[in-house]
């Protein structure tokens, strides 16, 4: 069953970008980073491996000659999140039948 779960979105700051990015239609890093409540390293990395996925888009620009960037799901993503969440529902209704 574990083999149906997306490695890529089995990761906790990886799962709560895309959770974010669901329910908004961008994100600032600033804003992610804040939600995460992870350091500004691990969450390039993290969101650096969805945008490998192609799960999210990332657009950098600036603002007042400050880097800024945004960032979005992608319906790749979506559908991805979609199924991880389909997956872990079969996984946990699995366990209460085996119990």
């Amino acid at each position: 069953m574990f083999k149906d779960l997306d490695p890529i979105l089995s990761s906790p700051v990886r799962l709560a970008v895309m959770s974010i990015l669901l329910t908004v239609k961008h994100a600032h890093f600033n804003d992610l980073l804040k939600e995460t409540k992870t350091t500004q390293g691990n969450l390039s990395h993290q969101l650096k491996k969805l945008h490998e996925a192609g799960y999210i888009q990332i657009e950098k620009t600036f603002k007042n000659n400050y880097p800024l960037t945004i960032v979005s799901i992608t319906e790749i993503g979506t559908n991805a999140f979609k199924v991880y969440v389909e997956n872990i529902k079969k996984y946990l209704h699995l366990n209460e039948n085996n119990t």
